[in-house]
């Protein structure tokens, strides 16, 4: 997988060098290039905003950069990957790299964001500062390329590299070969399956006993049933606890009838349609 990063602040994208990111990098599964927006300004300051139209505090990320750089950047893919085609227009939305735009008013970023951009071969991030990029930018990409304004959280940074690097990091790891264990990420929160809509519940290690506390036996036992069912039961209580909106949501063909007694004697209630909800007293608590 190819990911191009677009930014002022070059520095700040430093982490993906270490860790999973990092070792991928040197394996050679993850091309990352990082690009100094900067480099495509042409006056001796650099400028990279400007005031907003309309008046208003704060400022705007010009247009002119980021399109140059952007144009460049698709450009160093060739013909049919997003390119002009060999006729002078523009190719269309299969071509080309995704352009993720990281924004708080973008759409939430999820375990099943991260698996649809883990299937794209390349991705090209735009990081911005300010109160964003010149909204043209992003009508003239749409045109040409698929893009997606994604948030990572209902509040507001400084600035889109923080966002990349969750996003790279949660791409990342679903590739072949960048986790040790390929199984790791399918008992993970929100992954894909049974684990869609569910918070995954504790862990433990050795050793057995720290500092009085012990683990529950069942995690001892060498019963893979059993322990499994432990586990689901764990991810049904946590998620009931700190999410109940995820258990609201549930898909009921994920429930089997383990599932429904449990949520059952965590008082919810299942209506016709098979989903739970709250009663009006669990709701006011």
């Amino acid at each position: 997988m190819r990911l191009d990063i677009v930014t002022i602040f070059p520095e700040y994208l430093e982490p993906l060098n270490v860790s999973l990111v990092g070792k991928a990098r040197a394996r050679g599964l993850l091309d990352v290039r990082v690009h100094d927006l900067r480099q495509w300004t042409h006056d001796r300051h650099n400028t990279v905003d400007d005031t907003p139209y309309g008046g208003g505090p704060g400022m705007v990320m010009k247009p002119e950069p980021w399109g140059e750089a952007l144009d460049a950047i698709v450009a160093s893919g060739g013909p049919g990957e997003g390119s002009d085609t060999e006729d002078g227009s523009r190719g269309g939305s299969e071509h080309g790299p995704v352009v993720v735009v990281p924004t708080p008013s973008g759409s939430p970023f999820t375990q099943t964001t991260a698996v649809e951009l883990a299937a794209e071969p390349w991705l090209v991030f735009t990081p911005a500062r300010y109160e964003g990029i010149d909204r043209r930018v992003i009508e003239e990409y749409g045109e040409r390329l698929r893009v997606r304004e994604l948030s990572i959280g209902d509040y507001v940074l400084a600035g889109g590299e923080a966002p990349v690097l969750v996003m790279v990091e949660a791409v990342a790891r679903l590739l072949p070969g960048v986790l040790g264990n390929a199984e790791s990420h399918r008992d993970d929160s929100f992954a894909p399956g049974a684990m869609a809509d569910l918070l995954e519940g504790p862990v433990y290690t050795k050793p057995p006993v720290w500092r009085g506390r012990g683990i529950p036996e069942v995690l001892l036992s060498g019963h893979h049933g059993r322990i499994a069912r432990w586990r689901r039961d764990q991810a049904l209580h946590r998620t009931a606890r700190y999410r109940p909106d995820l258990i609201e949501r549930c898909d009921p063909a994920a429930l089997d009838a383990q599932d429904r007694v449990l949520l059952a004697e965590l008082g919810w209630t299942e209506g016709d349609d098979g989903r739970f909800g709250r009663t009006a007293s669990d709701v006011e608590e």
